[in-house]
């Protein structure tokens, strides 16, 4: 089974690398056929935080699918499938806030977020920090991995606005609103492909992290507010920003892939 496996990911590189240099419709074909599996996943996962039908999520998916085929360059190395999944995760979050500006989510999950809510503020005051997930989990009678499935299935319910301050590059800060001077309908377009990476990144955050990035970039707190917010100090709240724009470009950028593995 390994062996089969290895020589479906050999073959997928073979046919990236031809369709790079050769690009044709049969080709492209088959490397969808060959990853239709990201976007079955990606697809089965949304169908569980909306009421859009998983057959709609999943014919979404190809088109993401598509756009990473066609944009891939294969001699830098990177893993198709982090290369492809933001794209596809992107043309899903795209589709659903066009059907509506909220992500609809089961109302168990809300329901648990909101008890959630109320448990974090508990143990705040009787930790003397802030709650860790586990300890969350703990009180609500849940797994881990279903309180932070809930929390981020809440999470990716609130748009992020157009004229938000936020990370691009790392080293400078935009307006999602202001990404690209090209044409406008091809600014637009990658306009939006970027903003919804940016959002499923944020969203990906360690909790900490997460609340620092956002409070500074996005709520453009400054850091000795924002760690009045927090509970902590201004310099942990510097740390939290280095790890979340250190773990932010790991989640935008493609993964190398270790060569003569």
């Amino acid at each position: 089974m390994a062996a089969s496996e290895s020589s479906m990911q050999i073959d997928g590189m073979e046919l990236l690398h031809l369709y790079h240099h050769n690009p044709s419709i049969k080709l492209r074909n088959q490397l969808v056929q060959l990853h239709t599996g990201l976007v079955r996943k990606m697809a089965h996962k949304f169908s569980h935080q909306c009421n859009e039908p998983y057959e709609d999520l999943e014919q979404i998916g190809y088109f993401g699918l598509i756009r990473a085929i066609e944009r891939f360059d294969p001699s830098q190395g990177y893993a198709f499938s982090s290369f492809a999944v933001p794209y596809i995760r992107g043309e899903m979050l795209h589709f659903l806030r066009d059907r509506s500006t909220l992500l609809k989510i089961p109302r168990r999950w809300q329901e648990l977020y909101n008890e959630g809510q109320k448990v974090r503020k508990d143990l705040a005051v009787s930790l003397g920090r802030p709650p860790k997930d586990s300890e969350i989990a703990k009180e609500l009678k849940v797994s881990v991995q279903e309180w932070q499935e809930t929390k981020l299935a809440a999470q990716n319910r609130m748009p992020l606005s157009l004229d938000a301050t936020a990370v691009h590059y790392v080293d400078c800060q935009i307006t999602l609103g202001e990404a690209l001077p090209c044409p406008r309908s091809t600014a637009l377009q990658q306009q939006n492909e970027e903003r919804q990476q940016l959002q499923g990144a944020i969203n990906m955050l360690e909790e900490k992290p997460r609340q620092a990035v956002e409070m500074v970039f996005l709520k453009e707190l400054s850091r000795k507010d924002a760690a009045k917010s927090i509970g902590t100090s201004p310099m942990t709240v510097t740390r939290y920003l280095q790890k979340g724009i250190q773990d932010l470009i790991g989640y935008l950028q493609p993964q190398a892939v270790p060569t003569g593995s």
